[in-house]
């Protein structure tokens, strides 16, 4: 009985989860459609669930967009479904001591290492303001960071936390890397893709189908009663309910051709200094 019950564990597809509150959505409505007890679900940072799904740890999660270009050779993408914005993100942010322009040869402090989201803030601040700071990595705490750097990068929940209740204390600038790259580029920006390992795909093709349209169903449920999630989130979060659902309203879920042409436009502009082709290949789930 007990080896009965460990193979049927086993055979559950090993899913990654990423531990933000942009992702809280999906995972509300998981649970809501009861498709989560299928999964075997597994939290964690966008950094460390993109290498275990590389490694072979995870078959199907969400994937930072650098690694996901990085290995685009083992995986296939699901269509319809991300973590991105077209226009502003509210999450992934430089705040900044001086104005970006003024940034050259100055500290910058990384508070994450999502190389997304850092390739993204370099390759802004190098095109379109001309400027190539000393950058380090450090923890996401903004008033340790701006003693020691003119400017951070943060992103994820410690982003919001900074631009919404730290900068403005301190009294410093905030600039939206989603907004910044729409008005660059006329672009969606997609942070992470969700993908599925190509070995596992070939073995259970029936069982990704089944998890893509889980997710999908559970996007759509979430963003028809983006109030109750907010609502709820409100609980244990120290932001307000109606921040929060402007902030679930304000990222984008999808991943159509407007957002592949992001994908496409980003890795023609750092795929040489970044780990990947120019004109890499983008694979979609029944997309062949």
């Amino acid at each position: 009985m007990d080896n009965a019950t460990d193979d049927h564990q086993r055979s559950r597809p090993r899913v990654g989860h990423i531990q933000f509150l942009n992702c809280l959505p999906l995972y509300w409505g998981l649970a809501r459609t009861g498709t989560l007890l299928d999964l075997e679900l597994t939290k964690d940072t966008p950094e460390k669930l993109s290498e275990r799904l590389v490694r072979g740890d995870l078959d199907i999660g969400p994937i930072t967009l650098v690694e996901y270009l990085r290995n685009a050779d083992g995986l296939v993408a699901l269509p319809d479904i991300a973590v991105g914005c077209d226009g502003p993100v509210m999450s992934c942010v430089i705040v900044s001591q001086r104005p970006l322009d003024r940034l050259d040869g100055a500290r910058v402090a990384l508070g994450s290492t999502s190389r997304t989201s850092v390739r993204l803030a370099q390759l802004l601040l190098a095109e379109q303001y001309g400027v190539h700071p000393d950058y380090y990595t450090c923890p996401p705490d903004l008033g340790l960071m701006m003693q020691e750097a003119d400017a951070a990068v943060l992103i994820g929940d410690a982003a919001l936390r900074a631009s919404l209740h730290d900068a403005p204390r301190l009294g410093l600038q905030v600039h939206d890397l989603g907004l910044m790259w729409k008005d660059w580029t006329g672009l969606p920006f997609v942070f992470a893709v969700w993908a599925a390992r190509k070995d596992y795909l070939a073995e259970q093709p029936e069982t990704v189908r089944e998890v893509h349209e889980a997710f999908l169903a559970s996007r759509d449920l979430s963003l028809v009663e983006v109030a109750k999630v907010a609502e709820q989130a409100a609980r244990w979060e120290s932001f307000d309910a109606e921040l929060l659902e402007r902030y679930f309203r304000t990222l984008d879920f999808r991943f159509g051709p407007e957002q592949l042409a992001g994908v496409r436009e980003f890795a023609r502009r750092t795929g040489p200094t970044t780990g990947f082709p120019a004109n890499v290949q983008v694979e979609l789930l029944g997309h062949r």
